[in-house]
Parts: structure tokens; C-alpha cells; sequence
């Protein structure tokens, strides 16, 4: 949504690559639209000068990108062949664009404003006959600023995340009703104004699911947390029956738990 037009679009474009472009003919957008690939739609992909660029965004850290990537790329190249009925059979070298994958981070892990994702990493073994190298960006607002003053929007984008995250940690506030004064907030200070006026509601109903994601990833990281304390738990008792050659109830009190909490301990261990 926000780079949804091409001048924005172009302008993320120079700010990343330091190029200059003016013209927003010059590029072809070729994002596969209504196309949900590997669980995921494509975020926006175009074409420019001798480039064939992939922009995803993610808001968690993926190293399965280059890998996603790759996928990506053959559907575009493909896409790209037919249009332009290419002899892939023919005696002649065929050129095609560059590839160039980009991916923007703005999730709540520490990661370092730039690093490169190889797909390489992913194999089994060394060597192989394939690469596909994802650029990842972090855009959480603070982290990239020679980025930022060359995109403002892109700016703008990461402080209107910012601010929804600090609404969202008030207690005894509703995530409608965090979004909804973030928005506000926004509004008023002139960030993402276009967007958040006309399409106020979409923006909530994203950013809703968005949060609903972040939770449910929080949660299965708590879920393997708490596992472990279990598993730990019972291993302590087991081996302090065998050692000191006690009962189970006595183990407990060793360690200072109660029966019925060790028996909830080994109830949630798979």
C-alpha cells in the first residue's frame, strides 16, 4: 500500500540502489498479483533498466528467504520468457534482467541494518550449482539512517510502525484501540497521511492481523520455554529418586515442588 504508486516506488528504488531514475515509465511493474505462492503473495517485483528487482517485506526474521526467493524468481522469469517469446531452445545467448531481492525487516528482533542471506547456507553439503543472494534491510525506525533521508516515505512507514508499538504497550488498551490513536497521531504529524485517511480502515485490519501473527509466534516460543523448565524439572526428580534413593514425593520437596505440580510438569512434556 505504500509503495503503491510508481513515483514512490521509483524513489525506494534510488534511495536503495543510489541511482537517479526520474522517469516512472522506466519501470515495469510485474508483481504476480492474486498469485499466493509457498503461503505467501508476492510483496512487489519490477523491472528497471537491466534489473529484474524482488522487494518483500517481513516483519520476523526469516533465514528461508534466499530459498523463498529462488521460487519467486523462476515464476517472474518465467512470466518474463513468454511475454517476450524467447527462444529458449535457440543457438543465441538470450539476455535477461539481473536479478536484484530485497528484503525490508522491521521485526522486534535486534538484527544489523544490513546482511546478506544466502541460499548456499541452506545446503546440506558444499558447493552446488545454485545461489540466490536476499539483501535484508532493517527498517525499524532509528536503524538506517542514511536510508531514511534518502526515502522519506520509507521513513514515514517506520515511524507509523513505531508508533503503534508504543501505543500497543499501554495496559489496559485494546490493539483497536492502540492502532486507532497511532493512526491519529500520524495523521496529525503528516506521516503516511494520504494513506491512512483514505484507507483507514484496511490499515487497521492489516496491522490487526499483523499483531495476531506476532502473537502467535510469541506464544510458541513461550510454549518451548515452558517445555524445557518441564522437561528439566522432571529429569531433577528422576535423577535424585535413582541417587539418593527416595520417593517421588520426597524428590519433590527436595526441589521444592509439590506432587500435583509435578504431575503437571509431566503432562505438558511430549
Amino acid at each position: 500500500m505504500v509503495f503503491k504508486k510508481k513515483t514512490d516506488l521509483l524513489h525506494l528504488y534510488n534511495a536503495v540502489n543510489g541511482t537517479s531514475y526520474q522517469n516512472v515509465e522506466d519501470l515495469e511493474i510485474n508483481t504476480l498479483e492474486n498469485v499466493l505462492y509457498i503461503k505467501m503473495k508476492n510483496d512487489v517485483s519490477f523491472i528497471i533498466g537491466c534489473t529484474m528487482n524482488l522487494y518483500e517485506h517481513q516483519s520476523s526474521y526469516n533465514p528461508n528467504m534466499p530459498l523463498r526467493g529462488m521460487l519467486y524468481f523462476s515464476k517472474l522469469y518465467n512470466k518474463y520468457t513468454e511475454q517476450r517469446k524467447l527462444n529458449l531452445f535457440s543457438s543465441t545467448l538470450q539476455k535477461i534482467p539481473t536479478p536484484r531481492y530485497i528484503v525490508f525487516y522491521n521485526g522486534l528482533n535486534k538484527e544489523p541494518d544490513r546482511q546478506v542471506l544466502k541460499l548456499s547456507d541452506a545446503f546440506e553439503t558444499e558447493g552446488g550449482c545454485l545461489e540466490c543472494e536476499a539483501t535484508m534491510l532493517n527498517i525499524n525506525y532509528g536503524q538506517n539512517l542514511e536510508l531514511m533521508e534518502k526515502c522519506r516515505r520509507l521513513e514515514e512507514y517506520a515511524k507509523f510502525v513505531a508508533t503503534v508499538r508504543e501505543y500497543a504497550l499501554q495496559e489496559k488498551m485494546s490493539r483497536e484501540k492502540a492502532i486507532t490513536l497511532a493512526i491519529d497521531e500520524c495523521v496529525k504529524n503528516g506521516i503516511l497521511s494520504d494513506i491512512l485517511i483514505e484507507q483507514r480502515a484496511e490499515v487497521i485490519m492489516f496491522v490487526l492481523e499483523t499483531f495476531d501473527q506476532e502473537l502467535y509466534e510469541n506464544d510458541l516460543k513461550q510454549d518451548a520455554y515452558e517445555a524445557g523448565i518441564h522437561e528439566e524439572r522432571i529429569s531433577n526428580i528422576r535423577s535424585i529418586m535413582k541417587n539418593l534413593n527416595v520417593s517421588l514425593e520426597e524428590a519433590c520437596k527436595i526441589i521444592g515442588i509439590t506432587l500435583k505440580e509435578y504431575e503437571k510438569a509431566k503432562a505438558n512434556v511430549k
